[in-house]
């Protein structure tokens, strides 16, 4: 969330530097209701300053032996005056709050200015993409010829956009998985985290995914149960109904984590740090699940786009000094893990227009596939600078002992599933076989191949 005394004292620029983001500021909503707060304020303080005058004379009245009735009656239609102008106050306030949630970060100065991915630059790229000399065959292919990919066994178990993957493939999965975290843990300083895989709306909005991109998300309704202390001794409800008062409703639903950013960036929601605390360095390995709303149509064949994958993120919490230094070692993180496992890949800044809601800059990682012949995105990698930590209320204490807010970072590394795609297709074989990167092996229990299924 973007500070609202930067609104009121530098307009213009924040709107010239929203619209390069394609988003178009509502500015004579903001100014009108930025109009009748002043005014709501002043009366308020009016109110308040008269009342407080009128009911010092009820005292000196009184001592006087004086008739305080009518005195009495102006602080009671003050009172009521001051009630109704703080609910009036309260609403305003509300309609703001409801703006600023919806406005994405600014982008940094550095970031370069652009209207779609074709306007993203390149940074820098590793690895020589392999030379075949065979028909190249996609990760869907090469995973149903060893008969560890059954896609149409998730469509029965689930639907669409979900996968089901057995034997080498599933020990694959999870040796990725368990590569990244330790490398994460044990080279590049992070705490291994296990969070929970749903969170509240709280949780939600103060990472930036609420209330903007609520479709994106899977809701579960929540059931909250009441003691039987508390019910009627006349309760003719049937248990179980809907107005049985056992059974009632929660006001704030859970939510399926979209990413592991969510509950570890709000591991300091609310929270005071310490200086000497920071930076703070969190890892988690969880399943993420997304409803792809809008992206029917885009890489629905095969592990690329799902409503459930498995991912390694990165959390970086930070001094606002240090939090471009943290970015470039973040993203370098993440590299280690391609260089590691021998893939191929590109670092590309992000434009604009193609960076994420709460982000001030990004770099996505796009590792090689060949049976795209294309780069594919592996990892973003964002400061959201104090974006999520002023919707967080998310603070450090400063060289001078002053609560100041901290700047958060995250990013993945690495997306397991877009890997394991990778792996698949840059290390298959002539005669359908899959080679194992050599820094997987100890997690394979020694193999360092995959075989195909007979007669496949």
């Amino acid at each position: 969330m973007l500070d609202i005394q930067v609104l009121r004292t530098d307009l213009e620029n924040v709107v010239s530097l929203l619209a390069k983001r394609g988003h178009t500021f509502p500015a004579a909503e903001f100014n009108s209701l930025e109009a009748e707060r002043k005014t709501l304020q002043t009366r308020t303080q009016e109110l308040q300053a008269r009342r407080n005058a009128v009911s010092r004379q009820i005292g000196n009245a009184k001592g006087r032996g004086e008739n305080v009735t009518a005195i009495l009656a102006e602080v009671d239609n003050l009172a009521d005056e001051l009630k109704q102008a703080e609910a009036q106050l309260e609403q305003i306030q509300t309609a703001l709050q409801h703006i600023l949630l919806q406005i994405p970060n600014l982008p940094h100065t550095s970031v370069p200015e652009g209207t779609s991915e074709a306007d993203n630059r390149e940074v820098r790229r590793w690895g020589t993409p392999r030379t075949f000399e065979f028909a190249v065959r996609d990760h869907v292919s090469i995973g149903e010829s060893m008969d560890f990919l059954d896609f149409p066994a998730a469509v029965k178990l689930s639907g669409a956009r979900f996968s089901l993957m057995t034997g080498g493939l599933a020990l694959l999965h999870r040796a990725l998985a368990q590569f990244m975290l330790n490398t994460h843990t044990r080279e590049h300083g992070y705490t291994e985290a296990y969070v929970p895989y749903l969170v509240n709306s709280e949780s939600l909005r103060g990472t930036g995914q609420l209330p903007k991109f609520k479709e994106d998300l899977f809701e579960i309704p929540r059931q909250r149960f009441i003691s039987t202390e508390r019910l009627s001794r006349n309760q003719s409800y049937q248990r179980g109904s809907p107005g049985d008062p056992l059974f009632t409703p929660e006001n704030d639903n859970l939510y399926l984590i979209p990413t592991a950013e969510v509950p570890l960036t709000n591991i300091v929601r609310d929270r005071i740090i310490a200086l000497e605390s920071l930076p703070i360095k969190f890892t988690a390995h969880t399943p993420c699940f997304r409803s792809e709303a809008g992206s029917y149509g885009k890489d629905t064949r095969g592990l690329i786009r799902q409503h459930q994958f498995d991912k390694v993120e990165l959390v970086q919490i930070v001094h606002p000094r240090q939090s471009y230094e943290a970015l470039e070692e973040l993203t370098g993180h993440a590299e280690k893990i391609l260089q590691k496992l021998e893939l191929p890949y590109r670092v590309m800044v992000l434009c604009t227009a193609d960076m994420g809601f709460s982000a001030a800059k990004t770099y996505d990682i796009e590792v090689w596939l060949p049976a795209q012949s294309a780069y594919r995105e592996i990892s973003s990698c964002s400061n959201c600078e104090a974006f999520q930590a002023r919707r967080m209320q998310a603070r450090f204490r400063n060289e001078k002992g002053k609560p100041e807010l901290l700047h958060t970072l995250n990013g993945s590394g690495l997306a397991v599933g877009r890997t394991l795609v990778a792996i698949l297709e840059n290390f298959q074989n002539a005669d359908g076989s899959l080679s194992i990167p050599k820094v997987l092996q100890p997690y394979m229990g020694g193999l360092d191949r995959l075989g195909p299924k007979p007669g496949n």
